[in-house]
């Protein structure tokens, strides 16, 4: 069956939490837009990312999928952690507080934590983080974002690689389509050095 004609149960207070979640990722990316040269809106990309969990990993779980409409919205704007959790619960503030980086530490300590810590994320977290990479590599097979040059597109496939290698035995249909993306590039996946 194709992705709209797929039934499945969910009770009216988890659809009106869901919708919730996801008008808010869509105020509070409102303008914010993507690094392609469309500059295709941003909110694309949280609601991709929710949409590669539902349709690609079978994900259901409500918390999960407002986890991954709200995942950049601590990170990349001015929402705090306090806001997700008196608006959303403390189990979907703590899946999006366990997928934020702290933008107070500088780039590559960030990039080398999530590798760090991607084995110790709880198993909602983890579905995130893999759809959110998945989604990210993608974007990059579709057009290289402006700005970067080959050798970045080549260094964030090897660093996607390896966090996602910290999250291997959480989704196989998820790692297999991460495998397939990154093998399409020469990567392998999972890969030895974590």
């Amino acid at each position: 069956k194709q992705w709209y004609q797929r039934r499945v149960a969910i009770t009216a207070g988890g659809m009106k939490e869901l919708v919730k979640a996801i008008n808010f990722a869509c105020v509070k990316h409102t303008d914010q837009r993507r690094k392609n040269a469309a500059k295709t809106p941003y909110i694309n990309h949280p609601v991709g990312v929710m949409h590669i969990l539902c349709e690609e990993a079978g994900i259901t779980d409500i918390p999960t999928l407002m986890g991954a409409v709200l995942h950049d919205t601590v990170e990349d704007t001015d929402t705090s952690t306090q806001e997700i959790l008196e608006a959303f619960g403390e189990e979907v503030a703590g899946i999006v507080n366990e997928v934020t980086d702290d933008k107070n530490l500088p780039k590559a300590e960030r990039k080398r934590l999530q590798v760090v810590n991607a084995p110790h994320k709880s198993e909602k977290a983890k579905l995130v983080k893999l759809a959110d990479k998945l989604y990210n590599l993608r974007d990059l097979s579709k057009e290289t974002p402006q700005g970067w040059t080959e050798e970045r597109v080549k260094d964030y496939r090897l660093w996607a690689s390896k966090v996602c290698t910290g999250l291997v035995g959480t989704n196989s249909t998820l790692e297999g389509n991460l495998q397939a993306e990154l093998a399409s590039h020469g990567i392998k996946f999972p890969c030895a050095e974590k």
